[in-house]
């Protein structure tokens, strides 16, 4: 977006001047987050989630690598070689901790943001496509966290590994086939092992890129806010920096208190102690679950139970295996469609009564049922909640969500974001839209 109040990069050094002209990477970052980019006066300490998500992206990667180091990636020794950093690598366990539990973090700020996209309605015109890129960097940590699951190779995930996996026969025809060529054999092991060390070492760097895309999509038509109006006047932005660098350190301060609690006096909270048992595929877990980032989708998954047959004939159309497959991954490829589905003209949940209530009292209900169905045993009452919450999940999206953008109506807004901070205007609303900054 062009802000023709945004202050220009002028150095002054005559080193600066020639980075400038040969390689103008300081100009870059000054109208990325210096003060020559402006962002709306009113972001709340939710908009804090996107930054937080690149810094737990970055701790990811540089532990990562630290630990590739050490780790081999054979099934003979790839649970050993994790007990060699935990117990003679200098720092090793710290190094495993701050990656181990770093996985956590980000996928708990990565939640946050997109709840907050969802309920802020971020994926609105013209802000698409920085919702679809981001929809592909959650399928590729997806895909990235369950390959880094299965590198320890413990119990958990070993059949983790295999659980998984399994569900790519259930498509007809080629899902057998398939499900050997990813694991380069009938069951997880060296070949399983080696494919998943590479492309989990490999992935973060391509979500890496896709950030880069993400944050250069964002730059173009600016940043969101809680009010979903845009930007109409100089008073209506301030500079990244230093208003909203200070106010993202506040955040990253707290979010590091959290995250350090957990390394260094929780560590193994959120892990599952079946993985500190080296893996052995004649020994089946007596309750095998993913980790909880992945316990929603594990729910829509196991929700199914009944074959889609043809009525008074017992011919099976679909089987519940496959439906339980598609619905997991439809739950997560619907959000490409939500710029389409949603059509109200308002953005913000704060000016849309009707959809805020089914936002808090449906939606997040919702959500909070399948994530405690994910971990529980497949046992009722759970798989009964976690078939009733699928059904809602797919009903707010598809059904809910178009109706209620078509027939509510929404508050009235605030003519602008200065108005919607500091009260009333009378003379920027008598300027409207064609107000002209100040020289």
């Amino acid at each position: 977006m062009s802000f023709p109040w945004a202050k220009e990069y002028t150095p002054q050094h005559p080193l600066m001047q020639f980075l400038d002209e040969k390689l103008p990477l300081p100009r870059l970052v000054y109208n990325a987050v210096g003060a020559g980019y402006p962002v709306p006066r009113n972001l709340s300490y939710f908009w804090n989630f996107g930054v937080l998500a690149g810094f737990c992206l970055m701790v990811q990667i540089l532990t990562g690598v630290v630990l590739a180091m050490h780790y081999a990636a054979e099934t003979t020794v790839a649970f050993a070689s994790i007990e060699h950093i935990m117990r003679d690598v200098n720092w090793g366990w710290m190094m495993r901790y701050a990656h181990m539990n770093g996985a956590h973090m980000f996928f708990a700020v990565i939640y946050i943001h997109i709840f907050r996209g969802l309920f802020y309605s971020s994926y609105k015109a013209p802000r698409e496509m920085i919702w679809l890129i981001g929809v592909v960097i959650f399928l590729l940590m997806m895909a990235t966290a369950f390959m880094g699951y299965v590198l320890p190779w413990g119990q958990m995930s070993f059949w983790g590994a295999q659980v998984i996996t399994g569900l790519f026969s259930a498509i007809p025809l080629v899902g057998e086939p398939l499900q050997i060529w990813i694991l380069g054999g009938y069951a997880p092991d060296n070949a399983a092992l080696n494919r998943f060390f590479s492309l989990h070492f490999l992935l973060p760097f391509v979500i890496a890129g896709c950030v880069i895309l993400h944050i250069w999509a964002l730059h173009i038509p600016g940043s969101s806010n809680p009010t979903g109006v845009e930007v109409k006047q100089e008073s209506d932005t301030i500079p990244f920096h230093p208003y909203y660098t200070a106010k993202d350190g506040f955040g990253l301060g707290i979010f590091l208190l959290i995250y350090f609690t957990l390394v260094f006096f929780l560590p193994n909270m959120l892990g599952h102690v079946e993985n500190s048992i080296p893996a052995n595929p004649l020994s089946t877990p007596a309750h095998i679950v993913p980790e909880w980032y992945f316990y929603p989708f594990y729910a829509i998954l196991r929700a199914f139970t009944y074959d889609l047959t043809i009525p008074f004939t017992g011919v099976v159309l679909i089987q519940a295996k496959l439906l339980g497959v598609l619905a997991m991954f439809g739950s997560i490829l619907l959000w490409f469609f939500l710029p389409w589905l949603d059509k109200s003209p308002v953005k913000s949940g704060h000016y849309r009564p009707v959809f805020r209530k089914f936002f808090w009292f449906g939606l997040i209900p919702c959500m909070a049922v399948l994530f405690v169905c994910g971990g529980a045993p497949a046992a009722e009452p759970y798989v009964m909640l976690s078939q009733i919450a699928t059904a809602y999940y797919f009903l707010h999206f598809l059904v809910i969500l178009p109706i209620i953008s078509s027939l509510e109506s929404p508050e009235p807004l605030p003519f602008s974001i200065t108005e919607a901070v500091l009260g009333k205007d009378d003379n920027a609303k008598l300027g409207g839209a064609t107000a002209q900054p100040a020289e």
